[in-house]
């Protein structure tokens, strides 16, 4: 009995594609249980007192999660997608205890080591098996849907974690949902998920792979960091993105605590950016696909930008709520877009290892704004650190808008979505 034919697309491959959905919307809500309580923790349990102390955790997780990121994707290309997926779930396992019983920082950044090493794993890996099964069609969709589950579940964990803190205190119970969050990741990782990379070879085939396409690790370094102008472009922008929500994470719940917000209002702001960020990547993801990446990314990075000054210069929880609303949707429609165009530029024997590059960058934005804020608030106040982060998004979007260019192509002949008959000579790119 012959195998059943490979096809690519969402609707061809929805089962599968749903399940990772629900996957990674697990693998969102392990950061989510940290967002609205772990400073507190800091000041309140461990008595830390500077800013950039306190996000040190961040630090560790963007530095953990930025190199993992790159070898994920060498691996999941050379021991397949699968492995690599519950790897990550079994590096998360000791985090939510870790968490519950850390009698010192020190355990709390090893936590966030694994925790960056865990996300580093499973997000890279379910980015890629979503590319793997669309292919080329709606890929902008597909990233849209596997961002929202990430960062819906981020909020509705933030929320759930500040709700249950303000109830009955810091720890450990807040991270009693981390552990149902890894056991239901590694059970559906292990039983249900399907390998992917036959599609990435199907898709290959399809697309005829010239020696030009065939890279080494150092070029696809250099021309996703430097030397290619999209793929730079989007690198950049990834990691001032992710430099921007380094420091939501860190410094926003001291911004609302010094104006005298209570833990369970500093709870639902921390749960709003990214639920906006969240759902609004359903329209952004796929509405790329019809007018294309470079526009909605440079709006976006403005948006971002213009929702932070909103927050610095807030005192109420109205004007902190409106600010984080903008900077959801501003990050909604950079985040799955910048994605999305670097499927658009590499090709598919090297796509994997492009996205590692790029998710390298992206993360190590988590490092230099937990940094660069943490320095900036200890030494001028927390609003300052604030809005030298919004000075940055801004010029990233200048750099998009003067030096990347579209990189969607509707005007290319579509792939086919099912694998010729066995009989049929493989078809060459021209």
């Amino acid at each position: 009995m012959s195998a059943p034919a490979i096809r690519l697309g969402l609707r061809e491959n929805a089962a599968q594609f749903s399940l990772l959905v629900l996957v990674n919307a697990f693998v969102g809500a392990m950061i989510g249980m940290e967002r609205s309580i772990l400073p507190a923790i800091a000041e309140g349990e461990l008595h830390l007192a500077a800013r950039t102390a306190i996000l040190s955790f961040i630090v560790v997780f963007g530095v953990s999660k930025a190199l993992t990121n790159y070898f994920a994707g060498r691996w999941s290309d050379r021991f397949g997608r699968k492995h690599v997926l519950v790897a990550g779930w079994l590096v998360a396992a000791p985090v939510p205890f870790l968490l519950m019983w850390a009698p010192s920082w020190a355990w709390i950044l090893a936590a966030n080591a694994l925790l960056g090493v865990s996300q580093g794993l499973t997000w890279s890996t379910t980015v890629n098996m979503k590319i793997d099964l669309a292919g080329p069609k709606n890929r902008g969709l597909a990233m849209g849907l596997n961002e929202f589950a990430g960062y819906f579940a981020v909020a509705l964990s933030a929320l759930a974690t500040g709700f249950i803190a303000a109830e009955v205190g810091l720890r450990p119970q807040p991270f009693f949902l981390g552990v149902g969050f890894v056991l239901l990741g590694t059970l559906l990782s292990v039983f249900a998920v399907k390998e992917t990379l036959h599609h990435v070879n199907h898709e290959s085939k399809l697309a005829g792979t010239a020696a030009q396409d065939t890279l080494t690790q150092r070029e696809v370094i250099t021309r996703t960091s430097f030397t290619d102008p999209d793929l730079s472009s989007v690198s950049q922008a990834g990691l001032v993105n992710n430099l921007n929500d380094g420091m939501a994470w860190g410094l926003f719940p001291l911004l609302f605590a010094a104006a005298s917000m209570s833990i369970a209002e500093i709870g639902a702001l921390a749960a709003i950016y990214p639920a906006v960020w969240g759902l609004a990547q359903l329209v952004t993801g796929a509405w790329s696909d019809r007018v294309g990446r470079k526009g909605l990314i440079v709006a976006g990075m403005w948006t971002q930008a213009a929702g932070i000054v909103v927050i610095a210069l807030g005192a109420s929880f109205a004007m902190f709520a409106s600010g984080a609303a903008l900077l959801g949707l501003g990050t909604a429609m950079v985040y799955p877009t910048l994605l999305a165009a670097i499927g658009d530029v590499a090709h598919p024997s090297w796509r994997a290892s492009a996205v590692g590059v790029y998710r390298l960058w992206r993360d190590m934005g988590y490092a230099v704004g937990a940094l660069l804020a943490g320095i900036v608030a200890d030494a001028f106040g927390l609003s300052a650190a604030t809005l030298t982060i919004a000075g940055l998004t801004f010029a990233s979007g200048v750099v998009i808008a003067v030096r990347m260019r579209e990189t969607l192509r509707p005007e290319a002949p579509a792939v086919p979505t099912a694998a010729p008959p066995l009989s049929a000579p493989a078809r060459r790119a021209p």
